[in-house]
């Protein structure tokens, strides 16, 4: 049922995970996963109520508890953030653990009441540093560390993604992406015509990787949950296999940048 869903899926081989190096008291869970969804002034208020449906139904869904009991410790620690600019990223729910329906259930209430904001700039760089540490003092021991990172943009501000991506990749992290790709470009906008083909190239890496892109709003709870049931399954899908990212990648990695600088007449970007 899971490789069905999983059709539109695009899979990275990796290196077999290492485990966190974590205190002996650490919890010991399947997977930690970081949830890191854009909340930039790109995404309307509709695409972010929909973003947050998915992910509160997923964690509600029996397809997700069952993925959840399949596992060999049968927990999860999930903790869930915003991020837009490069120093604006906040903290929506610390870490929780997930050990069954009732904790299940909680963590989808307490995800689904908190409120909605809205902010500047693109800078997925900036979502993946404030993301690695908080593996660090987690609490738990996961055979798997994940960040989730959801968004409808490239990066256009801070860091350039690859060099923050490969240090979150060399720490034994895995990058998951869901691409949101539901406006059509235009000179207009920052939009991008391949924003499945950027996170693969520039964005996901890691034992297991994948990117699952949304390109109707009608796919947004059923992708947002394949997504999850992979991620904590710890499943690969089953489409063709390809790497992360290459010696040349099929999209320029600093698109983001580029479009930034040429809309505001900057071009000595290099």
């Amino acid at each position: 049922m899971i490789a069905a869903a999983a059709a539109a899926v695009v899979a990275v081989a990796a290196p077999t995970p290492r485990l966190a190096d974590k205190s002996p008291t650490a919890i010991a869970v399947d997977v930690e996963l970081v949830i890191a969804v854009d909340v930039s002034y790109s995404m309307d208020p509709e695409e972010q109520a929909l973003q947050r449906e998915g992910y509160v139904l997923a964690l509600k869904s029996p397809e997700f508890l069952r993925a959840l009991r399949e596992g060999v410790n049968g927990k999860i620690a999930v903790t869930y953030f915003e991020w837009a600019g490069q120093y604006d990223q906040k903290i929506l729910m610390p870490w929780r653990l997930i050990d069954g329906p009732e904790a299940a259930d909680s963590v989808a209430n307490e995800l689904a009441r908190a409120p909605y904001r809205r902010a500047s700039r693109t800078s997925i760089a900036g979502g993946l540093r404030f993301a690695k540490p908080l593996f660090d003092n987690s609490g738990y021991r996961g055979l798997r560390r994940v960040i989730d990172v959801s968004g409808d943009g490239a990066n256009n501000d801070g860091p350039l993604v690859v060099p923050i991506r490969d240090d979150v990749l060399a720490a034994g992290i895995t990058i998951n992406g869901l691409p949101i790709m539901l406006k059509r470009p235009n000179p207009g906008t920052m939009d991008i015509e391949d924003l499945d083909i950027y996170y693969e190239d520039c964005v996901i890496g890691g034992p297991g990787a994948f990117v699952v892109p949304i390109r109707e709003r009608a796919e947004f709870i059923k992708a947002t949950r394949t997504k999850l049931i992979l991620e904590i399954a710890g499943r690969q899908p089953e489409p063709r296999v390809m790497k992360a990212s290459s010696e040349a990648p099929r999209i320029s990695c600093t698109i983001g940048e580029r479009r930034w600088r040429e809309r505001f007449g900057i071009y000595d970007f290099q």
